[in-house]
């Protein structure tokens, strides 16, 4: 990344000067252009409400798709505003016609959240689930998944990068299987957007969720659902409403096209503009840019945290990204995040990944993520005192 490039990161980052923030995992601080919209377009509700409001901000309300479609290579009709990655996850794989004994193959990695809902769905339409093993690097075993692949094997969900940690799933390969074999594959992008380049196409993803607040630094309370014009046009969302379906008479509907059947008329339009900012941001930043500099900076972090005696890195994967976990003999993950925070270090605590985390028998690590904002030495810093814990 250039120095300018930097520059214009850190400036637009005024919260950044207060506090090393490297939580970005978990929430990342809004950029100034995105702020400002938000605020914006809050004010303008304020003056006007929400339906005159919704007119007045009809261009940027509509720009969210098209930047969201720019962002992961795809097009408008392919995207939904979602009010959050997990709802969008839901509302695109409980609109998969899964029935009884069809089968849904899954990594131990797979967010806890997605993991609930495949398990809702076993009790509520007898699908079964087929968990495919880690390759020795602790990835989903690409061989072993296309291997688990029968006759009956409706849906593949994947997490690109799974919260706990720095792996970065090998999501193309995934999907090369998945179009080889004509089975639908669904990939949770909630801590990828924004952090990795993503290209739809070249993953091969027929479905893909992503949220606002982490790396895409948008509101919480934002995302997005892709769903590929094929398929969205078979699906018949859980629920509906007057702005993804028609009413054409007491008997009968018809759903809005594409992927805009899974939305919702009533929304929180101030963050569907905020969001579409947020997307705007990075693509003029570029992503490929941005996603060097993260990996650039976890790697740093790792390689100074390997030095500190006491502290065990858990980072799994061939390829690894911004998300770094680590543990502090002799300190919780609980009391190592508090005695950070009390130097004004800001990172977070991941315990909320049980099937994987009791593979491995952990019960809780600290996380830190840095973003394209942070600098060298705020990675040597956090370091530093990690040291001195």
């Amino acid at each position: 990344m250039t120095p300018d490039l930097l520059a214009r990161l850190r400036a637009d980052t005024p919260a950044s000067a207060q506090a090393v923030h490297l939580d970005n995992a978990g929430a990342s601080l809004m950029p100034g252009p995105v702020w400002q919209a938000l605020t914006s377009a809050l004010e303008t509700e304020r003056d006007l409400g929400g339906y005159e409001a919704e007119a007045a901000l009809v261009g940027p309300l509509a720009a969210f798709h098209e930047r969201i479609a720019a962002l992961l290579r795809a097009e408008p009709d392919e995207i939904a505003w979602v009010e959050n990655a997990t709802r969008a996850w839901h509302m695109a794989v409980y609109g998969l016609p899964l029935t009884e004994g069809d089968e849904v193959i899954v990594h131990v990695s797979e967010y806890t959240s997605n993991w609930l809902a495949l398990l809702h769905l076993v009790r509520t339409r007898g699908i079964r689930l087929v968990p495919v093993p880690s390759d020795g690097t602790g990835q989903v075993d690409a061989e072993a998944l296309e291997r688990a692949i029968t006759a009956r094997t409706r849906l593949i969900a994947l997490t690109h990068v799974p919260t706990q940690g720095g792996l970065v799933n090998p999501a193309a390969e995934v999907g090369r299987i998945a179009r080889a074999h004509g089975v639908v594959y669904v990939l949770d992008a909630c801590q990828s957007a924004g952090q990795l380049d993503l290209d739809v196409g070249a993953i091969g993803c027929d479905i893909l969720s992503g949220t606002g607040r982490k790396f895409l630094r948008g509101p919480r309370g934002s995302g997005f659902l892709y769903v590929s014009r094929p398929l969205a046009e078979t699906m018949h969302p859980p629920l509906i409403d007057l702005h993804a379906a028609t009413l054409i008479d007491a008997d009968s509907y018809c759903l809005a096209p594409g992927a805009r059947r899974f939305e919702n008329f009533e929304s929180f339009q101030a963050g569907r503009v905020a969001l579409g900012a947020a997307a705007a941001y990075a693509l003029e930043i570029g992503m490929p840019a941005i996603e060097a500099r993260i990996v650039a900076l976890a790697a740093d972090l790792r390689a100074r945290l390997a030095e500190v005696p006491g502290v065990t890195l858990h980072d799994l994967g061939a390829r690894k990204c911004g998300i770094v976990t680590f543990a502090c003999a002799g300190r919780s993950a609980g009391a190592v995040r508090a005695a950070l925070k009390a130097r004004g270090i800001i990172v977070s605590v991941s315990s909320l990944a049980l099937l994987d985390f009791r593979a491995r028998g952990i019960t809780a690590l600290v996380r830190a993520s840095p973003h394209a904002f942070n600098s060298e030495d705020e990675i040597a810093e956090l370091a530093e005192a990690v040291a001195r814990l």
